[in-house]
């Protein structure tokens, strides 16, 4: 069979897509991808082949970041954080038609279809006018449920989730009127969840449900449509995991700082905040740098600088984690057996950091609020022995990696084949 798989955003938005897509070549399925200019370098890393899709994802990151560090700090201001909210999202807006017509390309003779959470809509029209079915792969609660914060009731959170898809569907609705005009298709008429669960798509929900309690029984009504296969990653080896493992082993065990995609606005800021947290607490530090260039900050005894590292080889030898809350990073924390610190900067990454504090294997904070108070406050919470026995035992009951990338594949698999039959 043939596979087009569409995924946009960082490199934790793009890597299931290819995590997935790497299983289903091994398979003996035709695959092609499309993903951001530049992220077609990872994609190729693994033996798959790759169209750009979109822009840079550098550029689309600077704006998301400058549009969420303005709206707390202004989030009162409605109709300035609205306006602010449409300039972020312009660059990509700019790049529908492209990214649509390069889609259209490549979705000829497809056996399916599949898509991350960036520009669903997009792909669900294109999906449509190929004739060729959609699979959805979703990294954390997205539709609406009444699990998503475990403090809040859930009438609220499904209200407020449901909103938010209106508010979506309102950003783009011109833009997506647009397109459909262009491809042939009649207007739509609202959120595209809502359009995607009355065609019984398959919606894979690539994380644990046991992270979200309550969540697996509030949708056993949709009878297998929304299947939870554990977190998608790569895994893949650096150059730089033997002489960090070896750096580990020559010392006690390190907190790991990472904040992967999301560029630091000023590293010699943080590298001394982590540097002085880490010394008040008695504790080595390994930071990670992800996409921040930390060539020219202050040097310490006890912090080791590295690019990147394979966390499923590094984490389960630190003694905790802290990092911005991406869905990745999370998974590869929990399933390492070790606490976690989230220092939220966007949106979903502040679910992320409710569901480990609610877990209570971690706790969390707004990146911007930090300190070095706070963050040997926090460092202090989250190494206490009962917060590792908790995430320790978390993680016996974690989705393996292989597994979950085979669970992933398997139901692709099948959705396409009945596809095909019906």
């Amino acid at each position: 069979m043939k596979f087009v798989l569409a995924f946009y955003g960082t490199r934790g938005d793009v890597d299931p897509g290819i995590a997935l897509g790497r299983e289903l070549r091994g398979r003996g399925h035709e695959v092609q991808m499309a993903v951001p200019p530049d992220l077609i370098g990872s994609v190729e890393s693994v033996g798959l082949s790759a169209v750009a899709y979109g822009p840079d994802t550098k550029v689309w990151l600077e704006d998301t970041r400058d549009f969420w560090g303005y709206f707390f700090r202004n989030f009162w201001k409605i109709r300035d954080v609205q306006k602010y909210f449409r300039e972020s999202r312009e660059p990509g807006t700019r790049a529908w038609a492209e990214m649509s017509k390069t889609l259209v390309s490549v979705a000829d003779g497809a056996d399916l279809l599949v898509t991350g959470i960036s520009y669903e809509e997009l792909v669900f029209d294109v999906a449509e006018y190929s004739n060729v079915p959609l699979a959805t792969v979703l990294w954390f609660p997205m539709r609406v449920n009444g699990r998503l914060f475990p403090n809040l009731p859930a009438p609220l959170i499904r209200a407020a989730m449901r909103v938010y898809e209106w508010l979506i569907w309102f950003g783009v609705k011109k833009v997506v009127g647009t397109q459909r005009r262009e491809l042939g298709l009649s207007p739509a008429m609202g959120p595209v969840p809502d359009r995607i669960a009355e065609r019984e798509l398959l919606e894979i929900q690539a994380y644990d449900d046991v992270l979200f309690p309550g969540l697996a029984a509030e949708w056993a009504k949709w009878n297998g449509q929304r299947p939870f296969v554990g977190t998608l990653t790569l895994e893949l080896a650096t150059e730089a995991d033997q002489d960090v493992m070896s750096w580990i082993a020559a010392g006690t065990p390190p907190i790991c700082f990472g904040f992967g995609s999301i560029p630091v606005e000023s590293p010699a800021d943080m590298i001394a905040m982590i540097a002085g947290a880490c010394a008040q607490v008695g504790e080595r530090a390994l930071v990670c740098a992800g996409w921040t260039d930390f060539s020219d900050v202050p040097q310490f005894d006890h912090v080791k600088v590295v690019g990147a590292v394979n966390y499923a080889t590094i984490f389960p030898s630190c003694r905790a984690v802290v990092h911005h809350g991406g869905a990745g990073t999370t998974a590869a924390g929990l399933r390492a057996g070790v606490p976690t610190l989230i220092l939220w900067m966007a949106d979903v990454q502040v679910m992320w950091g409710a569901a480990v504090k609610g877990l209570k294997v971690g706790t969390s904070r707004r990146f911007s609020s930090a300190t070095e108070k706070t963050l040997v406050a926090d460092l202090r919470t989250i190494l206490a022995p009962e917060y590792l026995a908790r995430a320790q035992q978390l993680a016996t009951d974690m989705i393996k990696p292989a597994e979950s990338v085979a669970k992933a594949a398997d139901r692709v698999e099948d959705f396409a084949r009945r596809m095909q039959v019906g």
